[in-house]
Order: C-alpha cells, then sequence, then structure tokens
C-alpha cells in the first residue's frame, strides 16, 4: 500500500480461518514516524451479519465499510479509499513481436546465457528484454523459456509479452520490473530499510506465485533471491529457464518428480538434498528453496550457508546441518519465522508445507484478534 493515504484498505478472504475476512489498514505510527499496516478480523455471525468487535454487528461488508468510513470508532484510524489493485501486465496479441519494434534503452544485468535490457515497445510500453548470447545455449530451449512463461498467467509471476525469435540474437520480452532482482535490492540502502511487516508482505506475495505454479505442477528449480524481481510495492517470481511440467517428463516412479540429466546445472545451496544427492526435483524441493530464499531475505541478502563452499554444504545438509536463526541484522528473526524456515528444511519431502500453507501463514501473520481488539478501545 505504499503511496497510498492514511485509511487506505483492503478486505480479502483469510484463509487461515473459515467463514471470516482480514480488513488491512494503512496507518502513520507518529512515535516511529512510519507507515504501518494494521489487520483485523472480520468475522460471520451464525444468525447472520459480519462484525470486528462482537458490539458492532454489520448486515455485510459493504455495511461495515461505510460504517468505518464515517468513525474510526475503535480501529486505527477511520477508513478512506479502497487499496488500487495491481495493473495486469497485457500480453501482446501475437507472441512474435516485429524486432524493429523494440528499443533497448539501459542494460539492467546480464547472466549465464545473455543481458537483460529495459526497454520500450513502440515507445509506448516500458518492458524487459532478455537477450541470449550467440552458442551459450540452444534456441530450442531458450524459446522453452517463453513458451513456458507464456502458459503461465498469474498476478505473482512475471508475465511473458512477446519474442523475437527469428533471427539471432533472440529476445525474451516480459513486463518490466523497475527495482531488478531481490538480491540485489536486498543489499542496496532502500532495500536495508525494509520493516519485518514488508519482509513478510513479500514472503507471502513469493509464496502466492509459488502455489500457483503448485496447482499447475510445475516446477521451478531456481528459486532464489536472484530470480524474484521487485516492482513499484510488489515482487514476482520469475526465471523459468529451468522450470518444468513435471507430469509430462517423469512417470517412472512419482509422477510429480522431475529427474534431471547429468550435465544440468543447479544452485547447490539452494537445492534440497534429494534434488542435489539424487537429482529429484519436485515442488517440494522448490518449498525447500524458499525457505533458503527466506534466509536470504532476513539477513538482507546474505550468501547461505557462510563459510562453507558447495561440498561442505551438501555434506553437512545431507548428516542433518540446518542453519542457526539468524542473528545481528536490522530486524530480529522472529521464533516463528525461522521455525517456518525449519519446516521448509524438513528431511522428508512430503512433510515440507504446501506453498498455500505458506502464503496463508505470511498473509495471515499479523492479523488481529478480539485480544487486539480490546487495546484498541473495543
Amino acid at each position: 500500500m505504499q503511496g497510498n493515504p492514511q485509511g487506505t484498505f483492503l478486505i480479502r478472504p483469510s484463509q487461515g480461518l473459515p467463514a471470516s475476512y482480514a480488513l488491512s489498514i494503512r496507518d502513520f505510527d507518529t512515535e516511529k514516524n512510519d507507515v504501518t499496516i494494521k489487520h483485523y478480523r472480520i468475522r460471520k455471525k451464525d444468525s447472520g451479519g459480519v462484525f470486528i468487535s462482537p458490539k458492532r454487528v454489520f448486515e455485510n461488508n459493504i455495511a461495515l465499510v461505510e460504517h468505518y468510513k464515517k468513525i474510526a470508532d475503535g480501529l486505527c484510524c477511520s477508513l478512506t479509499k479502497v487499496c488500487p489493485k495491481e495493473p495486469e501486465p497485457i500480453p501482446f496479441k501475437e507472441i512474435e513481436v516485429e524486432r524493429g519494434a523494440i528499443k533497448m534503452l539501459r542494460m539492467l544485468g546480464g547472466g549465464q546465457f545473455g543481458e537483460v535490457w529495459a526497454g520500450k515497445w513502440r515507445n509506448q510500453v516500458d518492458v524487459a528484454v532478455k537477450t541470449l548470447k550467440p552458442g551459450q545455449m540452444t534456441a530450442v530451449a531458450f524459446l522453452e523459456e517463453a513458451k513456458i512463461m507464456h502458459r503461465l498467467r498469474h498476478r505473482k509471476l512475471v508475465q511473458l509479452m512477446g519474442v523475437c525469435s527469428t533471427r539471432e540474437p533472440i529476445y525474451i520480452i516480459t513486463e518490466l520490473m523497475v527495482h531488478g532482482s531481490l538480491l540485489d535490492y536486498l543489499r542496496k540502502d532502500e532495500g536495508r530499510t525494509l520493516t519485518l511487516k514488508e519482509l513478510l508482505d513479500m514472503a507471502a506475495q513469493i509464496a502466492d506465485g509459488m502455489a500457483y505454479l503448485e496447482v499447475k505442477n510445475y516446477v521451478h528449480r531456481d528459486l532464489r533471491a536472484a530470480n524474484i524481481l521487485v516492482g513499484e510495492n510488489n515482487v514476482k517470481v520469475a526465471d523459468f529457464g529451468l522450470a518444468r511440467l513435471t507430469s509430462s517428463i517423469d512417470h517412472s516412479e512419482d509422477e510429480n518428480v522431475y529427474l534431471a540429466n547429468e550435465a544440468t546445472k543447479f544452485p547447490i545451496k539452494w537445492t534440497a538434498p534429494e534434488a542435489a544427492f539424487d537429482r529429484k526435483f519436485s515442488i517440494k524441493s522448490d518449498v525447500w528453496s524458499y525457505g533458503i530464499l527466506l534466509y536470504e531475505m532476513i539477513t538482507y541478502g546474505r550468501v547461505p550457508y557462510p563459510g562453507m563452499d558447495n561440498r561442505t554444504t551438501l555434506e553437512q545438509v545431507e548428516k542433518g546441518y540446518r542453519m542457526a536463526k539468524p542473528s545481528g541484522y536490522n530486524i530480529d528473526c522472529p521464533d516463528e519465522y525461522y521455525q517456518i524456515m525449519l519446516d521448509c528444511w524438513n528431511k522428508i519431502p512430503d512433510k515440507r508445507p504446501t506453498f498455500e500453507y505458506l502464503k496463508s501463514t505470511f498473509e495471515d501473520y499479523f492479523v488481529s484478534t478480539e485480544r487486539s481488539y480490546s487495546d484498541s478501545g473495543f
């Protein structure tokens, strides 16, 4: 809700409790001289109606909102305006885009397979352009990323806009995320001022995107802060270069497991033991990687397993070693946050949480209960 006035609000279903909603309100903390987001539970009465405090029962959510627009009546402040939705990027009508319509403006970064540029399409639409270095990867493999991204449509996945594939260098054109990778963002001054609430909100957004992949039976295989992109008030899961539709690849044992070949490279310190040793990738190995990503976030971009090389990391993790709760950073790592990390690192894949569970856990991390209402004057 960054940039919106005090009292900006939204109501969403609360996945933590059935038949209830969460009301989130943008407020201003005068003691800290900073914006804060307050959360309240909206419950339904068996006899009909909804309420935050049992003393104030309304016919429906609309009536509740109208009341709290007029008066705070125990909330942190009165409601002013609905939080605007994120604008949805619109894919081009045809996936193949005329190369001359793309104007490269500035390079954002480079990787093993190519460069990423900020650009314009027809001098109107801001886009990111990923190019392929000649000889680094086959055009077919590069375009496979585009095909996967084109099939995956979700508000928390970076949206493919189109491709230029008729000649080299091949371009993949996506929506532009103005602040670049989460890893770089966390290590900069702006990122190092992120509060715990903001980090938890990012964690929920990432889990939201991954929960979609979970339902679609896709495996990302490279989930880490470097592959999360930061926009204006949001983050999205990016880089599907290693993602594969698991059900169409391996049916020999578990249909939800992707068997990587010997030549496939993957990030060791983010990779689950069963994937690193047996090359068995599943959405549960992505959950392990998500736990490492949580470590990156709470440490503002520190490399996991500090002081260990890849080989030592593999050996120690296989023996049961898990990173200790991070300390000595801008934010004290809450015990609950660290427990979620440990849950993601369960040696038994099926005992790791689902992304849907992780999403709801982080979304409801600060949602108030009746005990909080009494503290607020109800």
